[in-house]
């Protein structure tokens, strides 16, 4: 599964990359050599920052699931521990 993004996404890392190499390489850069950087990153780096972010919701959503019962249990059969008056 290669990683792709909305073409409005693509325009906008492309318009960072250019800033970029502006700012810090001062060096100007076209779309193309852009596309080709960006296309890199994706297919070579993407893979690695998205499977550690899929490992860190794994287990995001497990610790929130053992916290379930912690979360949502309700006491049951309360209605007499508590009520003055009542037999214990």
């Amino acid at each position: 599964m290669g990683i792709t993004l909305k073409r409005e996404t693509e325009q906008r890392c492309m318009g960072s990359i250019k800033r970029w190499f502006a700012e810090e390489m001062g060096d100007e850069i076209g779309d193309l050599k852009a596309r080709l950087l960006l296309d890199f990153c994706l297919k070579e780096l993407g893979p690695s920052i998205y499977n550690q972010a899929v490992s860190d919701v794994q287990a995001l959503m497990q610790n929130k699931v053992m916290d379930l019962e912690g979360e949502c249990f309700q006491p049951e059969l309360g209605y007499w521990k508590g009520a003055p008056g009542k037999a214990r």
